[in-house]
């Protein structure tokens, strides 16, 4: 939630990062600590007792407290692999991402899920207007409804990741994007544990075993946390308490978990009632093509969509399951391979909530699927606005006349 900014394209890799061979040789010997590696593990541990002391400094934690809870963080070289770019010679295929995300076992899993909290689902849609398919596919791609929420520690993920990314072009703003989210995390976990903020310098209250807990608890390899995979900071911004237990639980409450998806889409602009993408006319890929530059702005109005033959006339027109023909909209593009390595791509047009979901996970490829996972769902992608009454409901929903029965007249009469 967290903003997160990594693509799930690698959420299968989660678990399986080595093929260590079960049985070494006899005669292998241990590797020697070469003079990088305690170069490398002092600056990791200089780092984080420096963002310790700042955090203590800040917010007035006791920095004895924090630093008996981070005494064994360690770092994970698997999940520096896991962060790295893909080389320069891979092709991004849509065709293959979607398969992995909108497949049976995970769509049965989905249908359960809905129907099992169906009742919740709707309530949620009714209070903030995300579309209850919308959220339980969400939950869905991002972890199969709690199957897999990652098997790392987060302090250590976190740390990792702030303090010895691997040495790549964004580095330095990657390392500050996840020291700021281990500052987050040690800010909830404070919280959860009963502290307040600032703490004025006191452990009162404070309950350590589940301060613990809370730092020691399971994230995906860049730090995600629970069924809808919330970095630190979206569930301090974003989470809500959903099945009013007083506590939020991202990974044991799916009530917490659809809630706290609900609320992060509709504070990122989520619009009621109105639909994700819409297919593009038949042989209209060129025209789409020549607008498709992979930014993600709304930058075309429906009407010139229309108008370039790119979308039919009724996309454009809300009582026919369209949008406002004014409603700004971008082209999607969405790159594979076909059977002989030719690059091959499928274009649609994103709307508003489009880009909503793309805030959820900065990938066009999760928001399509998510889209197209609702809709296995059950989810119609048009627009769902009150129709015009017909003249037959018109004229019964009119004022009755003065010029009535008796009785009718009485009625006048007692209303004075």
């Amino acid at each position: 939630m967290n903003i997160r900014l990594l693509c799930l394209f690698f959420i299968l890799s989660l678990g399986a990062c080595s093929n260590i061979p079960i049985q070494e040789s006899a005669n292998k010997q241990p590797s020697p600590i070469t003079a990088d590696d305690s170069t490398s593990a002092a600056h990791f541990s200089q780092s984080l007792d420096a963002l310790l002391a700042q955090v203590s400094q800040n917010q007035e934690i006791p920095l004895a407290t924090l630093e008996s809870s981070f005494s064994d963080t360690k770092t994970i070289p698997s999940i520096r692999k896991l962060v790295l770019p893909p080389s320069v010679t891979f092709k991004k295929n849509w065709l293959v991402y979607r398969k992995r995300f909108i497949e049976p076992i995970r769509l049965k899993a989905g249908k359960t899920f809905f129907e099992e909290n169906q009742a919740y689902l709707s309530q949620v849609e009714q209070q903030t207007g995300v579309p209850a398919e919308i959220i339980a596919a969400i939950i869905g791609i991002e972890t199969i409804y709690g199957r897999q929420t990652g098997n790392f520690r987060v302090k250590d993920v976190l740390a990792t990741l702030a303090f010895s990314y691997p040495d790549t072009p964004n580095k330095v703003g990657r390392e500050q994007l996840f020291k700021n989210e281990l500052k987050e995390l040690i800010l909830m976990c404070w919280t959860e544990a009963g502290g307040k903020l600032p703490a004025q310098n006191s452990s009162q209250g404070i309950n350590n075993s589940r301060l613990n807990s809370c730092l020691n608890q399971n994230s995906s390899y860049a730090g995600a946390i629970g069924l809808p995979q919330f970095m630190p900071s979206s569930i301090r911004s974003y989470a809500v308490d959903g099945d009013g237990d007083g506590h939020i639980d991202l990974r044991q409450s799916p009530r917490d978990a659809i809630a706290s998806v609900a609320n992060f889409m509709k504070q990122h602009g989520w619009q009621p009632g109105m639909p994700v993408y819409f297919p593009i006319q038949p042989a209209s890929d060129d025209k789409a093509k020549a607008l498709a530059d992979g930014e993600p702005q709304l930058k075309y109005t429906v009407q010139e969509l229309i108008t370039k033959g790119i979308l039919r006339p009724e996309q454009g027109d809300l009582q026919a399951g369209g949008v406002e023909p004014q409603s700004k909209a971008l082209i999607v593009d969405l790159p594979y391979p076909d059977k002989n390595g030719n690059d091959q791509v499928q274009y649609v047009v994103g709307l508003n909530n489009f880009l909503t979901i793309v805030q959820y996970n900065r990938s066009y490829f999760y928001a399509q699927s998510v889209a197209e996972f609702a809709e296995a769902l059950g989810y119609k992608n048009q627009s769902d606005v009150p129709q015009p009454k017909s003249i037959k409901d018109l004229k019964k929903s009119e004022p009755v006349s003065n010029k009535a029965s008796p009785r009718k007249k009485g009625l006048k009469k007692k209303s004075k």
